[in-house]
């Protein structure tokens, strides 16, 4: 049970007939996982824009029924960029506007709505340029900075490919992006390096794109594929559906994360499937660590596919020793350490009839901070368990994301110059099992110049997050400001 904040979702959706708002709506129910802190949704109906935006989570269809149209995109929200909206409402200053997605600008293409996921690297500089331009910003989200350099090129150009293509070269970091133009397009694209999932599908009514497979699946959509990194595809109600790499990958870094935790376990991502992953980083566990444990219990929800395989491998069984209160968000993305901490206490409730004077496997996605791992070790001793091992399905995290992850800072992360041995003692486990990097890349099915493992090793695959990690490392900080928004 991660504490960390984790990827927004993005969708966009052309329908042949009658009103995408449902598709939209459905596939953003299916991606509530990737954020709760917001919600909206931009729809166009060939002559105007609609559009809702919302606090919290995924509003009914019936608060939607204005929104009308054929095409549209929509995102569910959580911020690796900027303040929460907890922190804006405080200071006085909130605007649904400036903080939830989709942004909008009038003056490009009759009007051009965009969502994103993903994160920026070069995003001071990039602000920089564009208010030392002119430019007016309303936010301080990466994703309006995305949207006012395609504009801006659009303005030059008129072409929407050598645009986006033009905005590529521009940008450092990962972005996977739907839009919806006054034009008549709902367009994709992903940045060359593939950081987070975007996939495309089709059936005989509907088109779409979005961050996992399964917000496809839910629109009866089964015919799915991977948009490539650096490529664009463009949709309308009128025209065949059209894909052209616009920047060739050089280098792919398919964020392992996605597979650990965030994605869900139904889905799809990159050709592979996220539930066999996990079942596969299981048995890698059990291949690697001995254990006489009397039971295996998975710290719900994630690491359920793993306890399966570390199950299948030893022949222990795994039992629920911890039961989740389903009316409790992924604590991983509340926006404030303290909300995230005092949530545990309620989210989890172990079953003491299975942990009382066991030997227990508690198995997890990863430890970040530690303080999670330790209260659920601790709920679990509580409960009577005599022995809790700690098996977790990612290597140690070491170093900060730069990609989309909230990771800000080396000094938040219990791993980062501590061994093994001393992150035990912090989580009070009697024995804490790592998966290793070769297992989880073995797990995944890529090799490990296909993937991003920056926060496992230090080691980027983009030059500015390089260089910025290596000025940081050692050095003190403050731990709630972000490297990449460091003036």
């Amino acid at each position: 049970m991660t504490l960390l904040r984790e990827s927004c979702g993005v969708v966009g959706a052309v329908k042949k007939s009658g009103k995408s708002v449902e598709n939209i709506w459905l596939a953003l129910l299916a991606l509530q996982h990737r954020g709760q802190e917001a919600s909206g949704i931009y729809t166009h109906d060939g002559d105007r824009f609609y559009h809702q935006k919302t606090l919290g989570l995924v509003p009914g269809l019936e608060s939607l029924a204005h929104l009308r149209g054929s095409m549209g995109i929509g995102h569910t929200r959580y911020s690796t960029v900027g303040r929460s909206a907890s922190e804006d409402v405080r200071r006085g200053v909130f605007s649904i506007d400036g903080f939830a997605q989709p942004f909008f600008v009038d003056y490009q293409r009759k009007g051009m709505g965009l969502c994103h996921n993903g994160n920026l690297v070069n995003k001071n500089s990039l602000e920089k340029q564009l208010v030392s331009s002119g430019v007016f910003l309303l936010s301080e989200s990466d994703s309006e900075i995305i949207l006012k350099i395609l504009v801006n090129e659009l303005m030059q150009t008129r072409d929407l490919e050598a645009s986006v293509g033009s905005c590529m070269s521009q940008l450092e970091g990962a972005y996977s992006i739907t839009g919806v133009t006054g034009e008549g397009e709902v367009f994709a694209f992903r940045d060359p390096n593939g950081f987070r999932p975007l996939c495309y599908g089709q059936n005989h009514d509907l088109v779409m794109m979005a961050s996992e497979s399964v917000a496809l699946n839910v629109n009866d959509i089964t015919s799915i594929s991977d948009i490539q990194p650096g490529e664009l595809v463009v949709s309308s109600p009128d025209h065949e559906t059209w894909r052209k790499i616009v920047r060739p990958c050089t280098r792919r870094a398919h964020c392992m994360f996605e597979y650990v935790y965030f994605s869900r376990p139904d889905s799809t991502l990159n050709g592979r499937d996220v539930y066999n992953v996990r079942i596969n980083l299981g048995r890698n566990l059990a291949r690697t660590y001995h254990t006489d444990a009397d039971v295996i219990v998975p710290v719900p929800d994630t690491a359920r596919p793993a306890a399966e395989g570390i199950s299948r491998e030893t022949g222990i069984h795994v039992a629920e020793g911890l039961i989740k209160n389903r009316y409790i968000g992924r604590t991983f993305i509340m926006p404030e350490q303290k909300a995230r901490t005092n949530s545990v206490t309620v989210k989890l409730n172990p079953v003491s009839s299975v942990l009382r004077d066991k030997k227990v496997v508690l198995v997890d996605d990863s430890v970040v901070r530690g303080t999670t791992s330790g209260k659920i070790v601790n709920l679990v001793k509580k409960a009577g368990a005599k022995w809790v091992e700690l098996w977790v399905t990612c290597p140690p995290i070491i170093s900060p994301c730069f990609y989309g992850i909230d990771i800000a800072t080396h000094g938040e992360l219990v791993a980062f110059n501590r061994s093994i041995g001393e992150v035990e003692k912090l989580v009070k486990a009697d024995r804490l099992c790592y998966q290793t990097l070769d297992g989880l890349v073995q797990a995944i099915g890529f090799n490990d110049h296909e993937l991003c493992l920056g926060c496992l090793t230090g080691r980027y695959p983009t030059t500015l997050a390089q260089q910025t990690s290596d000025q940081m490392r050692g050095k003190s900080q403050d731990e709630r400001i972000r490297y990449w928004e460091m003036k």
